[in-house]
């Protein structure tokens, strides 16, 4: 499957870092089961910042998948438009628990 809106030059080529993070765990940023803001183009990777026993998000492409045994520390190089519960380890409305970068 082709990444979207990548044409043949280097220009148009995906960015390997990020350039904006939202903290999801949040609740006065962002709430679960719904699209991550800014998504409607292009997923975010996500950035662990707890071990997360289990996270279930919604990928670009609009399949629904669970993803287990996050490190701390880590982040996934996948592009997630959801997430669609509180990831397993995580503890609702604290910081730096789960990011997404843009």
């Amino acid at each position: 499957m082709a990444i979207k809106g990548l044409a043949g030059n280097e220009m148009a080529q995906p960015r390997v870092f990020a350039h904006d993070a939202l903290d999801l765990n949040l609740t006065a940023k962002y709430t679960y089961n719904t699209d991550i803001p800014g998504t409607q183009d292009r997923g975010v990777c996500l950035y662990a910042g707890v071990d997360i026993t289990s996270i279930e998000v919604v990928m670009e492409s609009g399949t629904q998948v669970i993803f287990k045994g996050i490190s701390a520390g880590s982040f996934l190089p996948v592009l997630v438009t959801k997430v669609v519960s509180m990831p397993s380890g995580a503890t609702a409305n604290t910081a730096g628990e789960l990011l997404a970068l843009y």
